[in-house]
């Protein structure tokens, strides 16, 4: 890590430092609040938790070999620098914003209520034609994941930053850290309604990732969103637009799908127009690939670069990530879900051969219209060709009620929790069945999709 001695940090984040003057020059050479992550050089932030109060590891983490600490507690005499904050975590984001400044390297920053993850895997697959670069993994996508995210930065050249939220102020506090230099806006749906009430409220909250992006920065939005299209200029900078219009800079045409393989499409721009295979299924899948290929023509890709960038693309676990078993397909896509992504996933599912079975769950953040818009998806689920829906959840009930009061004649069932699908499951699925399993992360449906892939029907 560039740059980083102990005294280095304290300094970053207004802290005191509590050790001798050779002990305030040694290096870190890596950040963790995890004290089962402990490496030679490294240094320990103690962050009290809703659960595990990081204090509470710090003789551990000593033992092991830990360079110093970082306590909002004053340790007394103890045989490891340590530098004293009055918030752990605030601390954690100084230092991330300190070391991203040593590194002066492009960052990407990526928002929106739906395809966030979807859209950063594009991006870095077709950066990655020409750039060493980094992004984020995993769920380390909010305040304390993003830090985390940039001190595994070493000899990167990009950073590809996904970046969420669910109240105001967050992305505030993130854009901080991340000063992006290209932000990248993917759309604005119907999620985290508890904090931002409504759409007007969403794009609120999600455009203060421009709070503290470069002068010379770059916004690329989804000019199909009919909120992100108000966006005509921020900060005296015109946003880039890609969509399925032609009025867009980036969009396509002559969309094929292929089944649940992938979809191809046509991409325009002003440099020219290639043919895009996207290997995975899903109109929202072209308006990822035009993501990427703004980005890539931001800093520089040849189309032949994107167009193999975009073919490269890989799906990564829960996000309709296709498991093929000796008896059926499964479509693992429960990390998260909300009503765009939820109808989204049951268009896509439209492309698989043989029986439709859709396993739904609750969706929530929903705020006071919970009710009323899981009936929305379920009429919306209805106007499908699907065989069986299988609701799970208090509040899917309100979905399956949409379907039988649209479509009578398509199977729905209604589970107020997993356990009671569970008991009926093997009866429900046929052999060569494709199965899309998706809900709110909080429902915790990957045991659900392991059972499935299990089954031998």
């Amino acid at each position: 890590m560039k740059n980083l001695t102990l005294i280095h940090l304290a300094e970053a984040c207004r802290g005191i430092f509590h050790g001798t003057e050779e002990q305030q020059n040694r290096c870190v050479t890596a950040i963790t609040t995890d004290s089962r992550r402990i490496t030679e050089g490294c240094l320990f932030v103690a962050i009290s938790g809703a659960r595990v109060d990081g204090h509470d590891f710090i003789g551990q983490v000593m033992e092991k070999g830990a360079l110093a600490v970082v306590s909002e507690k004053n340790l007394g005499e103890v045989d490891l620098p340590y530098i004293q904050v009055s918030s752990s975590l605030e601390a954690v984001k100084d230092f991330g914003e300190y070391y991203l400044k040593q590194l002066q390297i492009p960052v990407v920053g990526i928002a929106g209520s739906v395809g966030k993850t979807s859209t950063k895997e594009m991006i870095y697959a077709v950066l990655s034609q020409k750039y060493s670069a980094l992004k984020t993994e995993g769920n380390f996508n909010n305040e304390l994941g993003l830090p985390l995210t940039i001190f595994r930065l070493r000899q990167e050249k990009m950073a590809v930053l996904e970046m969420g939220i669910d109240d105001f102020g967050q992305m505030h506090r993130m854009s901080k850290v991340a000063r992006p230099d290209t932000c990248v806006m993917t759309n604005i749906g119907c999620c985290h309604l508890e904090n931002l009430k409504d759409r007007d409220g969403i794009l609120r909250a999600k455009s203060e990732i421009f709070d503290y992006m470069k002068e010379d920065g770059q916004i690329v939005v989804n000019g199909d969103d009919d909120k992100l299209v108000t966006l005509q200029q921020v900060k005296g900078i015109r946003p880039i637009r890609f969509g399925l219009s032609s009025a867009n800079d980036v969009w396509a045409d002559q969309i094929t799908a292929h089944g649940l393989k992938g979809i191809s499409c046509t991409i325009h721009t002003e440099k020219g127009s290639f043919q895009a295979e996207i290997p995975a299924s899903g109109e929202h899948m072209v308006y990822n690939a035009l993501a990427g290929c703004a980005v890539g023509l931001i800093y520089g890709l040849t189309l032949e670069e994107i167009r193999r960038g975009i073919a490269s693309y890989e799906t990564v676990n829960g996000r309709f990530n296709i498991i093929e078993t000796e008896s059926c397909t499964v479509v693992d896509d429960c990390y998260n879900a909300n009503p765009v992504s939820m109808k989204a996933s049951l268009q896509a599912l439209q492309a698989a051969e043989g029986r439709k079975v859709a396993v739904l769950g609750d969706m929530g953040e929903l705020g006071a219209d919970e009710k009323a818009l899981h009936k929305e998806v379920g009429v919306y689920a209805a106007g499908l060709d699907l065989d069986l829906i299988c609701c799970v959840g208090p509040l899917m009930e309100n979905l399956a009620e949409g379907v039988r009061e649209t479509a009578p004649e398509l199977q729905v069932r209604h589970y107020s929790s997993k356990e009671e699908l569970i008991k009926e499951l093997s009866g429900l699925l046929k052999r060569g069945d494709t199965i899309l399993v998706k809900a709110s992360h909080y429902m915790e449906f990957p045991e659900l999709v392991e059972m499935i892939s299990r089954l031998e029907l």
